[in-house]
């Protein structure tokens, strides 16, 4: 799964945007790691499976990502109910339970697998304030009108129900609710990460846009990744 990745090729990921109001089509993959469908002119990748947690937990990936900034600049306060999507392993889930300790973590994943190793680790990472759900490709069944911030790296891309999992999630928000979505950078071919796995922000913009969502900024603090910011209209 780290192959999948890591290594850039810069096959394009752009088609031409489908006539539907869905913004769905299916079509060949234009690139063997994305899943023959697009959303919006984007190819859909595959999903890292849970045999992929290493990559997750790899030892340097604070330093290459400096995740211990991504962190400082989502400016949580102590009551925030946090969305983790995509949670996997909890890399991101057990270090925000410390920044939220009246609040809690909403560990969402599709895998069954994912929210076994989440339960099986709360105690030890001492985050008893960490909640594991289990989503669907569809829902990340989160309670309405509930969710302060939700937090989404590097999985948006993999989503392969874009619309109706963001559609979901804007329901989650509270009224002054935010969504942080980190991507890889797609404008920068030095970002050593296969092109169907980046984003660029103005194709970000763009899909969160035609759902009603409204950018508010993009944190440029890491060395790899967007750090989009948006809130519900």
């Amino acid at each position: 799964m780290v192959a999948e990745h890591r290594v850039s090729t810069d096959q394009a990921d752009q088609v031409e945007a489908p006539a539907d109001t869905s913004g769905y089509r299916s079509a060949p993959p234009q690139d063997p790691n994305g899943i023959g469908k697009y959303y919006q002119g984007r190819q859909i990748a595959h999903v890292m499976g849970h045999e992929g947690a290493e990559w997750l937990e790899r030892g340097d990936r604070q330093e290459e990502e400096r995740t211990d900034v991504l962190l400082r600049e989502l400016k949580l306060k102590p009551t925030d109910v946090v969305a983790d999507i995509g949670a996997g392993t909890g890399y991101f889930s057990f270090r925000i339970s410390p920044l939220v300790p009246r609040g809690k973590v909403l560990a969402v994943d599709i895998q069954p697998e994912m929210i076994k190793y989440l339960s099986d680790h709360k105690a030890t990472n001492k985050a008893q304030n960490v909640q594991p759900i289990l989503g669907t490709v569809q829902d990340p069944n989160l309670p309405a009108g509930s969710v302060d911030m939700v937090l989404i790296v590097d999985a948006y891309h993999e989503f392969d129900h874009p619309r109706e999992m963001m559609r979901a999630i804007r329901n989650s928000l509270r009224p002054t609710g935010r969504v942080a979505l980190v991507e890889y950078r797609g404008e920068d071919p030095n970002v050593p990460i296969k092109r169907i796995h980046k984003m660029t922000e103005a194709q970000a913009r763009k899909e969160m846009e035609a759902l009603g969502m409204v950018f508010v900024e993009n944190i440029k603090s890491l060395p790899q990744q967007h750090l989009l910011i948006f809130r519900k209209s």
